[in-house]
């Protein structure tokens, strides 16, 4: 058994993945966070008698949680109740609506009663972005800090399926061909703050996968995954101390040799796992001379991803809406590049809403809900002052939501609320640039390009979270969260087995 003692900095989805294996292959594993609740931007949100996620709310490719919970010698089922979502979600424009399903004939019956003619394009799509996930997914399950990860077969057979010359948006329209049916399909490039006629087409798989294996929700909300990751973790012998902020990264002569914490404490450690936001924490826990490639003048030339602007309500009424709701703006591409371009605030928004109370009644007293609204914004380096926008932006969200959702009376059932701005997820949550979906995944920011896992500046630093490989998103911050558990293992001499092969899915 591995008698080497490991910490790791955050309790985030990637930091608890990597502790909960490390733990259950022998490792002394210790965890600091800095809030009083574990989950990081995957934690739990309270506002009196109502519950909240705070970030992810999509739980896709439920396989890779469950492998995650294998790898820690447990079951996720044992800790947590799962949902399959049917409907996934419905998406509204201002002309249609159309209801998500992973169904495929329903689905298409949904396609054509809106696009008579377009329905047998997602066939084709299912069919070639199968072919495309099969071939890229194994190659995300590899660390890049070598330039041999290119040439492993792996990624040699996959080249073919990149699609990097193209767009998400212009690759998903070869198979629906009208405008709108293809922005359906595109909604997803969202989940890296990125648009889709910017977003490589690597990312068309996004919406594959959601068809493929379905959308999940956890009762509780998905922050109840972080929680039980963190028992998981407990029954295996590893700490977790709340509360507990880091000063900095402890290090002698380019290798890590521990952390120290605010309160003055030096705790030694043979190796430790960095969850923290990445290029805040290079700013402010890495000393600034052990730093070159991602020094904090660096930084600042790197391209980041949109943030978000969110409204946590909790409402004394129950709406008859889809547990997830998009809602379009008039004119989708002129927002985005309001968003990554000219960097202003829109007046004709887009807005994501969950209703999560009408699949999990615990989450609000019995006849209330809790819904959490989303909507895509610029990050911090736009020049908006959000202590005099804040309110304003408040109600014109709010506006939209009375004017394009059922819940068109939602000013007067307001019971409880909290708004997050782009500043506060900088202020607050220690988020570089208040960007929530962390450094862009623009090709000059993928794979190799990308902070490694066995972060190539101090030795025995390794990273996980969506600021390296593979990426932003729930699944893949869990695959970061494996692939340095294993890099540690490797290190030390711990066997540990391969990931598994992929499930079946949707496709011929």
């Amino acid at each position: 058994m591995a008698k080497e003692t490991i910490a790791v900095i955050g309790a985030g989805p990637g930091g608890l993945t990597s502790a909960m294996i490390l733990a259950n292959r022998g490792f002394t594993v210790k965890v600091f966070e800095k809030q009083d609740v574990v989950g990081g931007r995957n934690a739990r949100l309270e506002l009196g008698d109502f519950r909240f996620d705070l970030g992810p709310t999509f739980l896709m490719m439920k396989f890779i949680l469950d492998e995650m919970f294998e790898s820690a010698g447990a079951r996720s089922e044992d800790y947590l109740e799962f949902f399959h979502l049917d409907p996934m979600y419905r998406l509204m424009f201002e002309d249609f609506d159309l209801t998500f399903t992973d169904d495929r004939e329903r689905m298409k019956e949904q396609i054509r009663a809106v696009f008579p003619g377009r329905e047998d394009g997602l066939d084709e799509f299912l069919r070639k972005e199968k072919a495309r996930f099969e071939h890229l997914f194994p190659c995300l399950q590899k660390d890049y800090a070598s330039l041999r990860a290119y040439f492993a077969p792996v990624f040699i057979k996959a080249i073919p399926y990149l699609a990097a010359t193209r767009s998400v948006f212009d690759n998903l329209k070869r198979y629906f061909e009208e405008e709108q049916l293809t922005l359906c399909f595109t909604f997803q490039s969202k989940y890296l703050g990125m648009s889709p006629w910017t977003c490589p087409g690597t990312f068309s798989i996004l919406p594959y996968l959601e068809h493929a294996y379905g959308i999940y929700h956890v009762k509780g909300g998905l922050s109840e995954i972080s929680g039980a990751m963190a028992r998981v973790l407990q029954e295996r012998g590893g700490e977790v101390h709340l509360g507990t902020p880091v000063e900095q990264l402890l290090v002698d002569d380019g290798k890590v040799t521990g952390v120290e914490l605010q309160n003055g404490d030096s705790v030694p450690a043979d190796a430790v796992v960095l969850n923290a936001d990445f290029s805040q924490a290079m700013c402010d826990l890495v000393p600034a001379e052990w730093l070159r490639k991602w020094h904090p003048d660096a930084l600042k030339k790197k391209s980041y991803s949109c943030s978000t602007f969110m409204l946590y309500l909790g409402l004394d009424k129950v709406y008859d809406m889809a547990h997830h709701s998009i809602v379009f703006a008039g004119d989708y591409r002129d927002n985005l590049q309001d968003i990554t371009d000219r960097m202003i605030l829109s007046d004709d928004m887009s807005l994501y809403v969950r209703n999560a109370t009408v699949t999990d009644p615990t989450l609000a007293p019995t006849g209330k809900s809790a819904v959490y609204v989303l909507v895509p914004v610029p990050n911090c380096r736009a020049e908006i002052d959000w202590d005099s926008e804040r309110q304003t932006y408040r109600d014109k969200v709010l506006d939209r939501i009375a004017a394009r959702t059922p819940m068109t009376d939602i000013r007067d059932h307001i019971e409880a609320e909290r708004v997050i701005t782009p500043a506060d997820w900088e202020s607050e949550h220690d988020i570089y640039e208040g960007a929530t979906f962390n450094l862009a995944h623009s090709l000059g920011q993928m794979l190799s390009f990308r902070p490694h896992n066995a972060f190539e500046e101090l030795e025995g630093c390794y990273l996980v979270g969506g600021g390296t490989h593979p990426g932003s998103g729930l699944p893949t911050i869990y695959e970061s969260g494996r692939i340095a558990a294993n890099l540690i293992s490797a290190r030390f001499g711990v066997p540990f087995p391969a990931p598994p092969p992929l499930p079946v899915a949707a496709g011929p």
